[in-house]
């Protein structure tokens, strides 16, 4: 008689524990090919269970033809094949973690997020739309925050673009791959040096051929960009330089563009300028049709809220529609429908404002201890208006890499101009400073320790 110890284990089914007990054995050689397992009455009467419970796991193993049935002569082992059992596969023991960074100088975050008013938009969108919340989406994503979006764009990016145009996914990185779809693999795609260098990874894993499209003070040189037919760049808000593309080069890259080459007009983080009115996007500039706007509302959300959208031109969303119009949408209806409350009751442009307040504040608090500061002779900030972070020129001897590594081992993790560099390596002097997470009280004592360790150590500047 069979004899196993079923213990309840949350999750798992007493009949399915029983399944497994019987199959192990099957599996080990315990139980011969051929050899008449009990009766379904007479197992469960010893293991003290139901005979709902033997014959659940029975039915399981007929299913899987671990076991045969024959009429009123009861339950036989087949023959399976016995293999070895693979190993569990040994993961290499977890690497030690590095300490928590005094001052994290490179980390994104979010501040300030409108719970109340989000969450009050959630269940409002329960309530109003039901069971409809689980039905099939449009591939572009829901009308109602297609419509909202275009609103936004008019209002505040003084872009006028049909709705029917705006494609709404779960984040840039899968726009990116629809991109690569859709305008093809075939050519070469341009991004901005120094750039984000992300935005270069994912071109070489979709399969194209990617290279640099050098800048001047006034953003791309067009003239550097015979190779390409397709631009990827940010002329409102340039990361890391912070750098804007005045009208004139905008024009003289259109006319790069021409009638067969394509822009894709990249405005992550063009909402927080602190100082001026953010600037209109290039792509209603373009008459051509040959602009593809993209942007995201995980920077000025939050990371976790994977919704971006692109403005296709008439021309592209046509041919999405008919060769990748398969896809579906990948942002949940729920999420959509929430955010196109929040846009058209002005909760986005009140969160926004305030955010730009609470961070011009910051910046202009971190401004001040670095200016304050007994480094400050050896220190020069650039480009104050860039964004959520801005530029720090050191008065160094030594190398990025090693400047970086000496702040590193003194736990202020920071990140060198140079390391956005691809083609054209070589030390810069000059810190990228993100402070979108940073606090000003570790800030003050990571300038303290540094102002200590000069006094030892005069190599840092």
């Amino acid at each position: 008689m069979l004899t196993y110890e079923l213990k309840k284990t949350p999750g798992v089914p007493l009949y399915e524990a029983l399944y497994r007990c019987i199959r192990a054995d099957i599996l080990s050689g315990t139980l011969a090919p051929g050899e008449k397992l009990p009766s379904k009455r007479a197992l469960a009467q010893n293991l003290e269970v139901s005979k709902i419970t033997v014959e659940a796991a029975y039915d399981q193993l007929l299913a899987e033809g671990y076991i045969r049935s024959r009429e009123k002569v009861g339950y036989f082992v087949e023959a399976v094949e016995r293999r070895p059992q693979p190993q569990p596969r040994r993961e290499p023991a977890e690497q030690r973690r590095e300490p928590e960074p005094l001052l994290d100088l490179t980390a994104n975050g979010t501040e300030h997020f409108p719970f109340t008013v989000w969450s009050r938009l959630q269940r409002e969108v329960i309530l109003d739309y039901g069971r409809n919340l689980l039905l099939p989406l449009p591939n572009r994503g829901v009308l109602e925050l297609r419509q909202a979006i275009a609103e936004h764009l008019l209002a505040f990016r003084g872009l006028r673009v049909d709705p029917e145009n705006i494609l709404v996914g779960a984040g840039t990185d899968f726009l990116y791959n629809l991109l690569l779809q859709l305008l093809g693999r075939e050519k070469t795609y341009a991004v901005e040096e120094p750039g984000y260098g992300k935005i270069r990874r994912i071109y070489a894993a979709g399969g194209v051929t990617c290279v640099s499209a050098p800048m001047d003070a006034q953003g791309v040189i067009p003239e550097a960009l015979d190779q390409a037919q397709v631009l990827h760049l940010s002329p409102s808000h340039h990361f890391p330089t912070g750098l804007i593309t005045p009208v004139n080069r905008r024009r003289e890259l259109l006319d790069w563009a021409g009638e067969a080459r394509w822009i894709i007009e990249d405005d992550y983080d063009s909402e927080f300028r602190f100082d001026a009115h953010p600037m209109p996007a290039m792509a209603s500039l373009d008459s051509r049709g040959r602009v593809i706007y993209m942007n995201t509302f995980s920077k000025t959300l939050a990371p976790s809220i994977r919704i971006s959208y692109m403005v296709l031109p008439g021309e592209l969303m046509a041919r999405f529609q008919r060769e990748l119009g398969f896809y579906s949408c990948t942002v949940a209806s729920f999420e959509q429908y929430t955010l196109a409350r929040f846009l058209t009751r002005g909760q986005f442009e009140k969160h926004i404002n305030r955010m730009r307040r609470f961070y011009k504040n910051r910046r202009n608090g971190v401004i001040r201890l670095l200016e304050g500061s007994a480094l400050a002779k050896d220190l020069q900030i650039l480009e104050q208006d860039a964004g959520l972070h801005f530029l720090v020129r050191v008065n160094t001897t030594l190398s990025d890499r090693a400047l970086t590594g000496k702040l590193a081992a003194l736990g202020i993790r920071v990140k060198a101009l140079s390391e956005y560099y691809h083609d054209t390596p070589g030390d810069r002097h000059c810190l990228v400073v993100n402070y979108s997470c940073l606090q000003e009280d570790r800030l003050a004592q990571a300038l303290e320790m540094l102002e200590r360790e000069l006094r030892e150590d005069s190599d840092i500047m």
